[in-house]
């Protein structure tokens, strides 16, 4: 009888939704009425934690992920990111691509992202393609820098070297029929 009267005046009705949540026929009542909008939509903004590798891992073979991730310790291999952290005892050995670039540690190989930024304890040894990038003073870099509109799209970038490589290995073909005519 009591929660009957509770449920029938709505003065109350709304003090009881707040005093017990759990109860689930009526929170699910008063979900339908306004919260459900409200927590379907936050369930997908929810953004996962970033994966960590820890300073004592060592890694060899590529990572990818629509998400974030922290490295501490070293990779040998690609890593494709949507946002990668690259700590200050961090080792990277290959290329990078993300959408966002924040080096602390080391990286040996080319890095490709929308916004690079190198702080001060940074070692690049490698190409970086950007749309936009930030050097802090005291950062070692060894490479060139290049500015693209879309730095994340590779085989645009990387197209322009290959075409030089098979032009010499069009080459060698060429040679090889002249010497069997000549036989």
């Amino acid at each position: 009888m009591f929660s009957k009267s509770k449920i029938n005046e709505p003065g109350p009705k709304t003090s009881e939704t707040s005093s017990t949540p759990a109860s689930g026929s009526f929170d699910a009542g008063a979900a339908k009425s306004s919260g459900a909008s409200d927590f379907k939509p936050s369930a997908p903004k929810a953004k996962p934690a970033a994966s960590v590798l820890s300073s004592d891992l060592h890694v060899t073979g590529n990572l990818k992920t629509t998400g974030d991730i922290n490295v501490e310790g070293t990779v040998d291999g690609d890593i494709r990111a949507h946002l990668l952290t690259v700590g200050e005892t961090a080792t990277i050995r290959g290329e990078v691509i993300a959408d966002d670039v924040v080096i602390n540690g080391r990286i040996v190989g080319r890095v490709r992202g929308l916004k690079v930024r190198l702080t001060s304890t940074a070692r690049v040894e490698g190409d970086i393609i950007h749309k936009t990038i930030a050097i802090e003073s005291g950062a070692h870099f060894e490479g060139s820098v290049q500015r693209q509109d879309d730095p994340l799209a590779g085989n645009k970038g990387g197209a322009k070297p290959a075409p030089a490589q098979p032009a010499a290995a069009a080459a060698a073909p060429a040679a090889k029929p002249t010497a069997p005519s000549e036989s």
